[in-house]
């Protein structure tokens, strides 16, 4: 549920023309009461995308309607979808369709520093993406091959040559294995879902 209010904050602050990481940090100057949560590209893992689902059977059949839950999982599913416009709003803003653009997936793994895809909403957005017509790649440090709408794809070294090949990058898993300083210097441009190039100035790098 928190997890949902700030992702439905972070596109609530994106229609404003906001930016919902300056947010987080402004009110994390609060000395007392506040405890953090950050916006992602989607819910991912064994457990918080699957568990709430049983909690809300269990509720039914006890004759109650959890709203609020349904309403953060529904909130939560929408964020690959929402990830996959922007991408489409950064390529049209540089005269570039998302049909035939390529794309370079940094980061498959569900969260940082592992090398499980379980319920990754970065194949969701993956995913999304080859339904629109883009031509995906993917890197990852600890994923070395995954399943994409029944394509097996292996993955690519993220070194100047591929990411400097792709019309846009899109971080999706922040892993402490990628140069990200070596990423930006190269990339055309790059869609930040999880704050990773905070230190690293450019206009070519878009937080969402």
């Amino acid at each position: 549920v928190n997890i949902a209010l700030v992702n439905e904050l972070a596109m609530l602050c994106d229609r404003f023309g906001i930016d919902v990481w300056e947010v987080i940090d402004a009110a994390a100057t609060k000395p007392f009461g506040f405890m953090p949560f950050y916006p992602g590209p989607g819910l991912g893992g064994h457990c918080i995308p699957v568990d709430p689902h049983y909690l809300t059977w269990k509720a039914r059949a006890e004759g109650f309607e959890p709203r609020f839950i349904e309403l953060a999982g529904q909130i939560n599913a929408q964020k690959p979808a929402f990830v996959v416009s922007k991408i489409a709003d950064v390529l049209n803003e540089r005269r570039k369709a998302l049909n035939g653009s390529r794309v370079l997936a940094l980061g498959v793994a569900y969260k940082r520093d592992v090398d499980d895809v379980r319920e990754s909403p970065s194949l969701d957005v993956m995913a999304l993406l080859l339904e629109r017509g883009a031509e995906v790649v993917f890197a990852d440090p600890l994923v070395p091959s995954v399943e994409v709408k029944g394509r097996r794809m292996e993955a690519v070294e993220p070194n100047a040559e591929n990411v400097a090949a792709a019309d846009v990058v899109v971080l999706l898993t922040d892993h402490s294995g990628f140069d990200l300083p070596a990423i930006a210097a190269h990339a055309q441009v790059i869609v930040d879902t999880r704050n990773a190039f905070k230190d690293i100035a450019g206009d070519h790098i878009v937080r969402i």
